[in-house]
């Protein structure tokens, strides 16, 4: 649960264990499709849109997707790693979209996403012509004034989602749209993670976050402090690795 609000917090960082491409530098925008969805933009307020790059496919996930976030969230790992409600039941999956999803793109300040794999001859269609949910990336955003607005980015990846590449590509297409001056044109991008979490400090590592070290009880998991990195990530930076992988990370701290 959130621990500011008491609603389900599935995409507020300290983020899973589950993910993960290397990025290029001025990635160009027009490789991705954006689609609304009927509507625009007003003052604050999102209409859902996807995101689809041919790899993976990002939509506002819906009730249709409670029996696979409840899969997910499940899993030992997404426990290990979030602020999910552990043990996960059901009836958070469908409070999770029903209250936290749509008011977060009514309000404009918590976008989220549904991680899929793009449709393709082995695809396995779902609510819009893409596979079943397999994740999850999302941004909450503070309330400084726009052209200096920042945004925390969290994510996580079912298990049959890691080690495939798709959220350090899901990450990747929602970095380059917030950043990009007609998407949300962000001045900074942040991100945290229990210590310990490798495979989620590799995503970031990959879409060139700067780890600009470690807090000593930054982060409040079921009512207990963790230690948490912390990274940034601003518009101008390379969306590469800026710094060798540490030599102390464990090998089996892959990205997804």
């Amino acid at each position: 649960m959130d621990a500011r609000g008491g609603r389900p917090a599935h995409l507020r960082p300290p983020v899973p264990a589950v993910r993960g491409g290397r990025g290029v530098a001025g990635r160009r925008h027009s490789a991705i499709r954006v689609t609304p969805h009927g509507g625009t933009c007003q003052a604050r307020a999102v209409h859902p849109f996807t995101l689809d790059d041919g790899h993976v496919h990002l939509s506002s996930p819906t009730l249709d997707d409670a029996d696979a976030i409840t899969a997910a969230c499940q899993d030992p790992a997404v426990a290990a790693w979030t602020v999910v409600p552990s043990p996960y039941a059901r009836e958070d999956a469908v409070q999770f979209v029903s209250e936290y999803v749509g008011p977060g793109w009514e309000r404009g300040d918590v976008l989220t996403w549904g991680v899929r794999a793009s449709a393709g001859p082995s695809g396995i269609p779902g609510p819009d012509g893409a596979g079943p949910l397999l994740g999850m990336v999302g941004l909450s955003l503070d309330d400084a004034p726009e052209g200096r607005r920042s945004a925390e980015i969290g994510y996580w990846a079912a298990p049959e989602a890691r080690g495939r590449g798709l959220t350090t590509a899901a990450c990747r297409l929602v970095v380059d749209w917030a950043f990009d001056p007609e998407g949300l044109g962000l001045a900074r991008l942040f991100w945290q993670a229990y210590v310990g979490n490798w495979p989620s400090r590799r995503t970031a590592w990959r879409l060139g976050f700067r780890v600009e070290g470690a807090v000593r009880g930054f982060a409040l998991q079921r009512g207990e402090r963790r230690d948490a990195w912390l990274g940034t990530l601003l518009p101008d930076d390379p969306r590469e690795p800026n710094e060798p992988w540490p030599a102390d990370a464990p090998s089996s701290g892959r990205a997804a």
